[in-house]
């Protein structure tokens, strides 16, 4: 079981159902994954919900366009997956649609896009593909 393409499909899913809100079991990888999301204004809103369950939960408020009702969520893809993770340097980041979606990376400095990794030079963990 992989718990980040989990969450990548609850999105995905949430996203083609035309849902406002997904909750998601946390875990301090998806959240950091939920930051970045919501600062790079891929979502509307998120909340970290302690007392739900024993590891608690993720509520993810998805973003549409008002006249179009299109999310601002096109895509979501896993690279690196259990069986085969995939690795960058930081002269080796994925650009993604060049550079019109984004790539987070796991990197020893938590968990950022490829843009910010390349500006800190530090590579790491290629977890997904955005745009």
């Amino acid at each position: 079981m992989d718990p980040i393409a989990d969450y990548l499909t609850r999105l995905r899913n949430a996203i083609k159902a035309r849902h406002r809100i997904v909750e998601i079991p946390a875990s301090n990888l998806k959240k950091e994954i939920t930051k970045v999301l919501f600062e790079k204004g891929y979502i509307q809103s998120y909340k970290f919900d302690e007392e739900a369950s024993v590891q608690g939960t993720i509520k993810v408020a998805l973003k549409y366009n008002p006249l179009t009702k299109q999310s601002a969520i096109v895509k979501l893809t896993r690279v690196s997956k259990p069986g085969l993770r995939k690795y960058s340097g930081s002269k080796e980041l994925p650009r993604v649609l060049n550079g019109l979606g984004i790539a987070i990376v796991s990197t020893s400095k938590g968990v950022m896009t490829d843009k910010e990794a390349r500006t800190l030079n530090v590579g790491g963990e290629v977890l997904c593909y955005v745009y």
